[in-house]
């Protein structure tokens, strides 16, 4: 193999030296670098990235005089100002910026609260911040996901999208339909290039060259006399599949948003839910969820089990949190049991039921100063601390008279502990989260709780505005530590109240409703797949021509042209070229005793110089 250069050029060129190559993979050493030239068809079309265009002036060009011309011109104007900015909109870069501008506009609803998530927040930062909370609420910073902006980002980002898909794709289909480009007239102007002359036919070169492309997975033809290849399609097929799996993520993330539903309850072991509305502790939907979209189904917690380390760094921390339950599907659905866990939900339609959160129920009795029981139950306490130090309250509404046979409301401020420390530890906080060595401690109000007043409270807290402490007979707070099966008494005849032996837990579970997330999650992996694709592989085409020079012998020229500069592209054009080598050798030397010709008498025998080719 060999290649040529004078040191001139190609016009002025003269006839060409040769040189034998020592062995096939000579012809990898021999790919050279030119400077880019004018490729024509063989140069195009490698993307199907559209043109950026400039800010245009004047699209109206000359105006004719009187309305009628201003008319036209006008029209004209409004139509060519129409078409750049959608062909500004639907341009990658701007869909880029929409995306990072998406970013950005996340931010907020991330760190400030969101009404929509957590109203009380929302109401205790406009109450710490009065001026900086009502500019946040008239920015829409409280509810940014249904904020005007940011809905306006979402939808630009979306039509641009589509607006840089739909043609891209249609043109990347009609470039698979066709046949790669033929090759351009000079091959040396190409950034990969290797040339040898050989004794073998241009046919069979060219049908060498044909066999080799097409083993190494090239899509290649003749064309004329060179064979022209073309490989790499799937680097547009990843871009392509990348920004269409963006769409999908979109759509699944604005569909879930519209339609979610979320919702918490908290259920004592022994206890059931419904799923519906009135059930929930509390609950928040997207827009356009219904009450019809709530999946029928119920289940009971039968048992909540939960084990802890006993010792060493991570004494307290949970083994074992599961959750026992029955449910049933539909109003007349066959009972079943499983085991919910942590990270382990129930899946019922499109619904799922997560285990989020545990405590303790302790049963109480509350009597009458007649004995009479008006109240007997099991009061969830919420947790304070990872040993669930707990605290509640505990209200009888209905049914209970003092001892003066008057109706009265009693309250009960609880505080729970599963481990107690020991009485003179001086803490009442629990040193274990496992029921060990559980107390109760309890102080009492009666008179009025307030529950009749129409205005909303919390089951674990009490409201003693309208009632009075319970005192004993030295005028000291009624207040008292109990162990299971001990009992307070009330003074002046009051009643009592007692610590039952039985001690339940109690589960909150979440039921959320997420439709399009296994959209998200296929649009997710999508992408990933069509970026990796986008930006490792690069398509690039080969050319190989075979022509007959002036003295009979066959001039072989290999170029490649790839999307963007590689360093792979020489290499691979080498190993082609080195394939094409053994079934084309080089030809032999000339008769070194040939005496050269006068060089200043024109050679009709001599082969033509190959352009830009670097001497071997």
């Amino acid at each position: 193999m060999s290649t040529t250069d004078t040191g001139k050029t190609p016009d002025t060129a003269k006839a060409p030296d040769t040189a034998k190559a020592p062995d096939p993979a000579a012809a990898k050493r021999h790919v050279g670098v030119a400077a880019d030239g004018e490729l024509g068809e063989a140069g195009s079309q490698l993307s199907t990235a559209p043109v950026d265009t400039a800010v245009p002036g004047s699209f109206g060009g000359a105006r004719a005089p009187g309305a009628k011309g201003w008319i036209a011109w006008t029209g004209r104007e409004v139509i060519g100002w129409a078409r750049w900015f959608w062909r500004q909109l639907t341009s990658m870069r701007v869909a880029l910026i929409l995306l990072f501008l998406l970013s950005l506009g996340a931010i907020p609803g991330s760190l400030i609260p969101q009404s929509g998530t957590d109203a009380q927040k929302v109401a205790d930062f406009k109450d710490a911040h009065s001026v900086l909370g009502a500019v946040y609420d008239r920015l829409g910073l409280f509810h940014v996901y249904s904020s005007v902006w940011f809905s306006a980002i979402y939808i630009l980002l979306f039509v641009s999208l589509i607006g840089c898909i739909v043609p891209r794709t249609w043109q990347f289909v009609g470039q698979l339909r066709s046949r790669p480009p033929g090759a351009p007239k000079r091959l040396t102007r190409l950034p990969a290039y290797a040339t040898w002359r050989t004794e073998a036919e241009p046919e069979q070169v060219r049908e060498a060259a044909l066999k080799v492309l097409r083993q190494r997975r090239f899509r290649a033809h003749v064309d004329g006399d060179a064979v022209a290849a073309e490989k790499g399609y799937l680097r547009e097929t990843g871009n392509l599949l990348f920004h269409i799996a963006l769409i999908v993520m979109l759509v699944a993330f604005a569909w879930g948003q519209l339609f979610k539903s979320e919702g918490n309850k908290l259920i004592v072991e022994g206890g059931g839910f419904s799923n519906t509305l009135s059930q929930y502790d509390d609950f928040k939907s997207g827009n356009l969820f219904s009450n019809d979209d709530l999946t029928p189904f119920s289940f009971n917690l039968k048992k909540f089990t939960a084990t802890y380390e006993r010792t060493g760094p991570n004494k307290g921390t949970p083994r074992t949190f599961q959750s026992d339950i029955t449910y049933s599907v539909g109003a007349y659905g066959k009972e079943k049991k499983t085991t919910v866990k942590v990270n382990e939900p129930l899946k019922i339609g499109d619904s799922k039921v997560y285990l989020v959160s545990h405590g303790y129920a302790p049963v109480v009795t509350v009597r009458d100063g007649k004995g009479n029981v008006v109240f007997h139950e099991a009061v969830p306490m919420l947790p304070l601390d990872a040993n669930v130090t707990s605290q509640g309250a505990i209200k009888v509404m209905d049914g209970y008279k003092n001892g003066q046979g008057r109706s009265e409301q009693l309250g009960f401020s609880a505080f729970f502990v599963p481990t107690f420390a020991g009485a003179g530890k001086g803490t009442m906080f629990s040193q274990f989260p496992a029921l060990d060595f559980p107390v109760l401690a309890l102080s009492g109000f009666h008179g009025s709780l307030g529950v009749n007043s129409g205005i909303p409270q919390n089951v674990y807290q009490l409201d003693t505005s309208r009632m009075k402490q319970f005192k004993d007979a030295k005028g000291d707070i009624l207040k008292k530590r109990l162990l299971p099966g001990e009992t307070m008494k009330l003074p002046n005849g009051a009643g009592s109240i007692t610590f039952e032996k039985d001690i339940k837990e109690w589960a909150g579970f979440q039921v959320t409703q997420q439709p399009g997330s296994d959209w998200a999650l296929a649009g997710a992996f999508a992408a990933i797949f069509g970026l990796a694709g986008s930006l490792f592989i690069q398509r690039r085409r080969v050319w190989v021509r075979a022509t007959t020079g002036a003295d009979g012998v066959t001039v072989v020229e290999m170029a490649g042209l790839g999307r963007s500069e590689s360093a792979k592209l020489p290499e691979e054009l080498g190993d082609l070229a080195a394939l094409v080598h053994e079934q084309a050798p080089s030809a032999p030397d000339p008769d070194p005793d040939t005496p050269d010709p006068d060089p200043d008498t024109p050679d009709r025998n001599a082969v033509p110089s190959a352009e830009g080719a670097e001497k071997q």
